[in-house]
């Protein structure tokens, strides 16, 4: 029998979007074959703690896990290469696990931003997802949209706002841009902090909204249309998913929308013509090329009335519970959730 391949599972996080980490993590952890894996469920709490955690998996969506003194034992990633592995701060001393990769299902700050990819590359651990460079690219709206741009794939007008410019500054910047707009904290995930501006009037205070989540902001026209996604999975040779879309009702897709659907609905596939499909997968290759991305990444872009196709954001690590938007996408070419993170986690290992 082959030796199973050491993988720390990571979850939670200091984070807004700790929950949705907690039921994206539950999810992979209850698809990874016991057969072919030792898994080490590395959960970090809202405050920062990082336990190894060795309880029922169904105390993860109940945000139940680490209050059981008898399934959790401190632990920490290593950064030294010689340890390649976990350290565990047991009552009788200090042991080591080593790791043969790393899954960081982690999303939002200190966990897509390149925060966490970072530590493990430092450590030599080999990760599932895109790395520090590309999480980092990725998170940052502003970078990610001047990358795009320069790879040729359109990207909505926008200014920029950073805490402490004169407040005299942001008409004059957004002057050119026609309205309604967008305010978006320029490195949050989740539409936090994300506000639609009709008018003039409403600028200031929602630009206002969104520096309470990031100390630089992005202001930028709402492109008529809607919002398609293309999941991706490679490093060289890419695999793309099904195209979907996202069918508003009202407002925009908040978080709230994104994670309870109330009033909107996705579409796996599309409805749009396989021309346009396959129009809107070039140009979510090419921004994942421009952005550095490696393993897997969601990107979304609008489609507008006219058939451009502009660009929005790409997500590093996309919610992945079996119905989430990136699973049902690859589900959608005959890729279905256990067999996908077979191929997530070879990856890792082979890159």
């Amino acid at each position: 029998m082959c030796q199973k391949l050491r993988l720390a599972v990571l979850f939670g996080g200091c984070s807004t979007e700790y929950p949705v980490s907690l039921q994206s993590a539950h999810a992979v952890l209850t698809h990874l074959d016991p057969e072919k894996y030792e898994v080490y469920p590395l959960g970090i709490t809202r405050q920062g703690q990082w336990l190894l955690y060795t309880g029922p998996l169904e105390a993860l969506p109940a945000d139940t896990w680490y209050q059981d003194a008898r399934h959790t034992c401190p632990a920490v990633l290593s950064p030294d290469r010689s340890t390649c592995g976990l350290l565990v701060l047991d009552p009788a001393g200090v042991r080591t696990l080593p790791l043969d990769a790393a899954f960081p299902v982690l999303h939002g700050k200190n966990g897509e931003d390149g925060t966490v990819q970072g530590l493990l590359e430092l450590a030599g651990i080999p990760l599932v997802g895109c790395g520090l460079c590309s999480s980092a690219l990725c998170m940052d709206k502003d970078l990610a949209h001047r990358l795009a741009a320069l790879a040729g794939v359109e990207v909505p007008p926008s200014a920029l706002f950073r805490s402490g410019d004169s407040w005299e500054a942001l008409p004059r910047r957004t002057g050119s841009l026609r309205y309604p707009l967008f305010v978006k904290p320029a490195r949050a995930g989740s539409s936090f902090g994300v506000s639609r501006v009709e008018t003039p009037a409403g600028l200031e205070s929602a630009v206002r909204a969104a520096l309470a989540h990031d100390s630089k902001v992005l202001v930028e026209e709402a492109i008529p249309g809607f919002e398609v996604g293309c999941a991706i999975l490679g490093t060289q040779g890419l695999t793309v998913g099904q195209v979907d879309e996202i069918e508003l009702k009202e407002g925009f897709f908040d978080y709230t929308e994104k994670y309870q659907l109330i009033t909107s609905r996705i579409h796996m596939p599309a409805r749009i013509s396989p021309g346009k499909a396959e129009e809107i997968k070039r140009a979510a290759r090419k921004v994942y090329w421009a952005l550095e991305c490696s393993g897997f990444a969601r990107v979304d872009m609008f489609l507008t009335p006219d058939g451009r196709v502009v660009f929005n954001e790409v997500n590093t690590i996309p919610g992945f519970t079996s119905h989430s938007r990136y699973p049902s996408m690859m589900q959608g070419i005959g890729l279905e959730f256990a067999p996908l993170l077979d191929r997530l986690i070879a990856l890792a290992v082979e890159t």
